[in-house]
């Protein structure tokens, strides 16, 4: 029996849902994520996670982000695979745009600051002028 190739083109449109919906972290997820303070520049989040809480799947533009408690967790990846991370207060790390979903692994809560990064990026700093 033939399958219309319309009925091909739904199935396809289900199955990528989960990975074209990855949203906004604050919208998605807000009782990890909140707002501190946002310009043209960046936008700042204060995170928390209790101990072997779970996010949604959402997605952050470039980020700088510092640990303010030791974390362990797992970020787990829209292609199925995962990446363990084992970080101590006052680390700070930076990550390009990605979509996760992070998961807190210790029996801690864990928080941080994260920053994301609006527009273009800056010219480095010994860049002349001509």
């Amino acid at each position: 029996m033939r399958v219309p190739l319309a009925l091909h083109g739904l199935m396809l449109c289900v199955c990528l849902v989960p990975l074209l919906s990855a949203q906004d972290a604050v919208k998605v997820d807000p009782k990890h994520y909140t707002v501190v303070s946002e310009n043209a520049q960046v936008r700042i989040l204060k995170v928390h996670y209790g101990p072997h809480e779970k996010s949604v799947m959402h997605s952050h533009p470039a980020t700088v982000a510092v640990f303010l408690t030791d974390a362990k967790g797992v970020f787990n990846l829209p292609d199925g695979k995962s990446q363990p991370f084992d970080i101590k207060a006052g680390q700070a790390q930076y990550t390009a745009a990605e979509t996760h979903l992070p998961e807190n692994t210790s029996d801690a809560g864990m928080d941080a600051i994260v920053v994301e990064l609006k527009g273009k990026a800056a010219k480095p700093a010994n860049a002349e002028k001509k």
